[in-house]
């Protein structure tokens, strides 16, 4: 007969139980499952890392060719920016040449040929959004459109606008030239 102690661990390995070679074993395979796997992520990270590089680098690419598009639409603004300005006036020469061609006009003829001409102008000056500042006697001062010249004794309310010495000029709602005028001094 066999030792009963003898034949005990050899019934636990029996049982189910496994022997340190195969825990040894599984702990390898885990760790090489492990190690697989990490690999595999970082391989992916690699390659997520390389595509958002990619991606980094044609962003920068469209800024850049964004900018140099910006920056040529705003040199061809700035050099032809006057060009339908001037393209509005050309009528208005063409009529002085033409008053001017004339060698025997009566006063008359200079006189609506100017007036004309002036239209044309004042048209040309409205279209390009030249708008004239040119206040009413009475109405009230106001510094950001006119200047005042001299202040004149009057029997309107003080700082209220006299007479007009000059018409001034607004570009796109901001002052080219204020109004030049005379204001009533307080009482």
């Amino acid at each position: 007969m066999s030792d009963p102690q003898q034949s005990a661990p050899n019934s636990q390995t029996l049982q189910g139980e496994p022997s340190p070679e195969e825990l040894e074993a599984a702990q390898a395979a885990n760790e090489a499952d492990a190690l697989a796997a990490a690999q595999g992520e970082l391989a992916a990270l690699q390659a997520k890392n390389a595509e958002l590089a990619d991606q980094y680098l044609r962003a920068q690419a469209d800024v850049q060719n964004a900018r140099r598009r910006a920056d040529d639409e705003i040199s061809k603004a700035r050099k032809f920016a006057v060009e339908a300005f001037a393209e509005s006036l050309l009528p208005v020469t063409d009529s002085l040449e033409a008053g001017l061609a004339i060698k025997d006009a009566t006063p008359e003829q200079i006189r609506e040929g100017a007036e004309a001409t002036l239209r044309q102008l004042k048209s040309a000056l409205e279209r390009n959004k030249v708008i004239e500042i040119a206040p009413a006697p009475g109405s009230k001062f106001d510094p950001h459109q006119h200047q005042a010249i001299s202040v004149v004794p009057a029997d309107q309310e003080p700082n209220t606008v006299v007479g007009v010495l000059q018409k001034g000029y607004t570009i796109a709602e901001r002052v080219l030239r204020p109004a030049l005028v005379t204001v009533s001094a307080p009482k």
